[in-house]
């Protein structure tokens, strides 16, 4: 996955000015919310694909207007799995380079940086599968700089495609903006697809693709206008991810072979191919730690999965703290009475004691070697167990790696192990190497609301098991150097991917064999490729970049080096660093072993400014909280003040509502605390009779002595002028206009265009409003599994271009629409020791508010996107006009 997004912050060095630092771990980012004169003259983001291999260069141009010398912070999200290759700064005719070093190497760099004081790390974790690049520089007046980062990926095959994701936040209208993306593919293009969450229908129109067999163009460059949210706005429609999904065409059994300069590739994923009856046994935490919230969701989960085995599978349960208790002795089928009692005893499964990880997985490998000597497995099965803990082994044996050797000895390549770590908190290096070791991945599972989510994706990744035992065989004459050719077992959707050298160039023919076991009988396939045919695959040189297939190779080569020194005896592991480290200084890779030294422009304050960007390991990622994980990142700002403008408002969630304030980066949020089945006026606009009530739902039930969630269940939405009324509930939407009824579902995707008003139903996720000249809503269903015992389905509403309402508009949100002033002081330490306190004055009123998240599900419904915000407690007393009582109403369509 490939996801970029940018921003620009600036400080301008004056007294006068107020100057907001956000202490965000160790990473020091400095706002001013005075007039900036900063312009983001160009963006470019320029993405080339040349067989599954990325090459992505984000370039960009700011200039200082002012008359003083500014800072300017330049950010760009990339995937944690891509390399950074390069990355430059042009400063009036001058280039800064950064220089890839031995990670020791720059270590002395590194240590200077800090103890004078300068920012030293520009990768941090940015989220679950992101890292961020930040760097600042002090710009002198009316003088520019240009930006230039490159990062190279092998994108992975998943659910039967390829994706590329570019996020994008500029945060400001550019004078030139622009993203181009060139896909060339020798296998031919099976599909391609785009999206972008910030296309609107005047945004659509500018996004030009081109597909041929072979290859495919895409481009999106709006101009100045179109960027805008409105004719007289500063703020950008630019603001989200712009999303290319495709996939190639598979032919041949063999797979393709291609070859650049003596450097071959064999991508391997044949076409319809029956699926293997698999055998799996879950393995479940349920030692205290899990208790709540996270058992909550795995069972949720587990209910979900083994509804979703197949007849021909075989499955067993073991739970474990610091007992070690069966569902069954041994596996049973997965017929549908044995599924339906199975879901029956997930249910009664309870947090409770310590954690025996290693006992808990010898069983399960016990279960299924029995299972095997006794033939009630089909013969051509996948075995496999899938472990999901929170936390490190307390009881039973807790040496961690002899763990990993009981683990390995017991299951002596005869089945895989996937690991699936719950939370921030959990050892997942350990995980990582126990899964490795026994042919399997770990993954970590965010504790986040979509946990339940999480483990069912993951879970359909492995859950159609095609071929065991692949081996892809090259002539040892022939060639060298080669990654990984043998490979445990390929799922359905997945690819496997094998690099090489070629030992001569002048070799006519190449043989290559392809052997595993299938369904029925043995898996094998022969080829004899020629390599003239590989001189011209690649005609349309535009479309890739230098020597690709040598690059790829070495990405590839390095990160399984990596692996296997994870999992290596000591006494190899020396070999195979020093091999992955000359390979990641020969290809200019930032990989764990590198570092990238970037060394700014020299001034009198600091003479040897270097900073340092290096690869997260794991254990770092570990470190540091993500922006979407569910725990609270402590922010500290001095004098914050708020503005008035380019606000945007959600009520979302356990009723959480939060006005979004963009120019200034941050938020402000309040709960709403009442019993199910109130109705609270959201909006309401005297002059054109809008009004917006939304009434509330609560859980299925609630245990004795928890307290009760609720959340939207129903709006009404009334219009008086254009005699509109609709109102929307989790199962459907009912239209009224001008008299004509109409019922839309949420289980189709439809448009309906009237006189006054649009509607856009996106397939269970969401609903778009437009009335003309009056305000767009969006309101997103949130799914529950429809026998989950507690939660139910509810809605979450929110408001765009709401400011062509009037100045009389008011209501919970609408009150919010033209503006809010606030001002926060410094904080201090409050009630809970992760959040902090401070005073803000707003309204005319002294409050004492907490720093916290709240979620934002506009672009991930599933997910949410974590949002910084300022809480105001007591039912947002204080920042509300009134009472919360003031706003509740009788009827979901009360007008006033």
């Amino acid at each position: 996955m490939y996801i970029m997004r940018i921003h620009f912050f600036t400080r301008i060095f004056n007294a006068a000015k107020h100057i907001c630092y956000l202490l965000l771990n160790d990473l020091t980012f400095s706002i001013s919310y005075s007039l900036f004169q900063i312009e983001v003259q160009s963006v470019k983001i320029d993405c080339k694909v040349a067989s599954r291999f990325a090459h992505t260069v984000m370039t960009s141009t700011a200039l200082n207007k002012a008359n003083v010398s500014q800072e300017v912070f330049f950010e760009v999200e990339l995937p944690k799995t891509a390399f950074i290759t390069n990355f430059s700064m042009e400063i009036d005719g001058q280039t800064y380079l950064g220089e890839v070093k031995e990670k020791e190497t720059a270590k002395e760099q590194y240590e200077k940086a800090v103890s004078a004081g300068q920012t030293a790390g520009l990768v941090k974790a940015s989220g679950r599968k992101m890292e961020k690049f930040s760097v600042s520089v002090n710009i002198a007046a009316n003088s520019n700089i240009t930006f230039t980062l490159t990062y190279e990926e092998l994108l992975q095959r998943r659910f039967g495609k390829y994706e590329i994701m570019i996020r994008v936040k500029p945060k400001q209208l550019v004078q030139h903006f622009e993203i181009v993306a060139d896909v060339y593919e020798p296998q031919g293009i099976a599909f391609l697809d785009t999206n972008a969450t910030f296309l609107t229908n005047e945004l659509l129109p500018l996004v030009e693709k081109m597909v041929t067999n072979k290859m495919a163009h895409l481009s999106f460059s709006p101009t100045l206008d179109q960027q805008r949210k409105c004719p007289d706005c500063d703020s950008t429609l630019v603001d989200g991810d712009f999303i290319i999904t495709y996939d190639v065409n598979r032919a041949k059994d063999i797979g393709d072979i291609q070859i650049v300069n003596g450097y071959f590739v064999h991508f391997f994923a044949p076409a319809d191919l029956p699926r293997l009856p698999k055998n799996v046994v879950f393995v479940i935490d349920r030692s205290g730690s899990m208790h709540g919230k996270k058992m909550e969701q795995t069972l949720e989960a587990l209910v979900t999965i083994l509804g979703d085995l197949y007849e021909e599978d075989h499955f067993g349960l073991v739970t474990f703290d610091d007992k070690i208790e069966l569902w069954r002795p041994s596996l049973s089928k997965a017929s549908q009475d044995n599924v339906k009692e199975a879901k029956e005893f997930v249910k009664t499964i309870t947090a409770r004691h310590m954690t025996d990880i290693n006992g808990a997985v010898l069983h399960a490998v016990d279960m299924l070697t029995a299972a095997k000597k006794n033939s009630s497995l089909p013969d051509h099965s996948a075995s496999m167990i899938i472990l999901l803990t929170d936390g490190d082994p307390t009881s039973g044996e807790q040496h961690l790696p002899q763990i990993q050797e009981n683990v390995r000895n017991a299951i002596g390549g005869n089945m895989s192990l996937f690991c699936l770590g719950f939370g921030y908190d959990v050892d997942y290096t350990f995980l990582d190497v126990m899964a490795k070791q026994n042919d399997g991945l770990a993954r970590r599972i965010y504790e986040a609301s979509d946990a339940a989510l999480q483990l069912q994706g993951f879970y359909e990744e492995v859950a159609s098991p095609l071929l065991l035992e692949v081996n892809l065989h090259y002539p040892d004459s022939l060639v060298n150097s080669l990654t990984n050719s043998h490979f445990r077992q390929l799922f359905d959707g997945n690819e496997i991917v094998v690099a090489g050298q070629l030992n001569d160039l002048a070799v006519d023919n190449l043989l290559i064999e392809v052997s595993a076991q299938g369904l029925e009988e043995q898996f094998l396939v022969q080829d004899q490729v020629s390599v003239e045919e590989w001189d011209v695959m690649f005609p349309e040189q535009e479309y890739i970049f230098g020597d690709f297939t040598e690059r790829l190779w070495a990405y590839l080569t390095i990160q399984q080096l990596l692996d296997k020194r994870d999992k290596c005896k000591p006494e190899e592991s020396e070999n195979i660093t020093a091999e992955a480290l000359d390979l990641s200084l020969r290809y200019n890779f930032v990989t764990p072993l590198t570092s990238m030294v970037v060394t700014k422009p020299q001034n009198d304050e600091n003479p040897e400014d270097a900073l340092i960007a290096d690869k997260l390991s794991e254990d770092q990622r570990q470190d540091i909280i993500p922006q979407d994980f569910d725990y609270d990142i402590t922010v500290m700002p001095i004098a914050l003040k708020g503005s008035a403008q380019a606000l945007r408002y959600l009520v979302d969630g356990d009723p959480h509502f939060i006005i979004e304030i963009p120019e200034v980066n941050d938020a402000l949020c309040f709960n709403t605390d009442d019993k199910p089945g109130t109705i609270f006026n959201l909006v309401r606009e005297p002059l054109t009779g809008f009004v917006v009530n939304g009434q509330t739902i609560g859980d299925k039930k609630v245990e004795p002595g928890s307290k009760g969630h609720t959340y939207f269940g129903r709006f009404g939405i009334i219009h008086e002028k254009f005699n509109i009324r609709l109102m929307v509930t989790t199962r459907e939407i009912l239209v009224s206009e001008q008299g004509k009824h109409e019922e839309l579902l949420w289980s189709k995707t439809s448009t309906v265009k009237h006189l006054n008003m649009e509607l856009q139903v996106a397939k269970d996720h969401s609903l778009t409003v437009t009335l003309r000249n009056t305000v767009k809503c969006v309101i997103i269903l949130h799914k529950v599994w429809e026998k989950h015992p507690y939660h139910q389905d509810y809605l979450g509403f929110y408001t765009v271009d709401s400011h062509l309402l009037s100045q009389s508009v008011h209501g919970l949100i609408g009150q919010f629409f033209h503006g809010v002033k606030f001002e926060v002081s410094e904080p201090f330490q409050g009630k809970d020791q992760d959040k902090p306190d401070a005073t803000m004055f707003v309204k005319g009123h002294k409050l004492t508010v907490t720093r916290g998240w709240q979620r934002d599900f506009r672009k991930d419904v599933k997910n949410g996107e974590n949002v910084p915000c300022w809480f105001i407690h007591k039912n947002g007393t204080g920042l509300i006009d009134g009472k919360l009582r003031d706003y509740i109403v009788s009827d979901l369509f009360k007008t006033f």
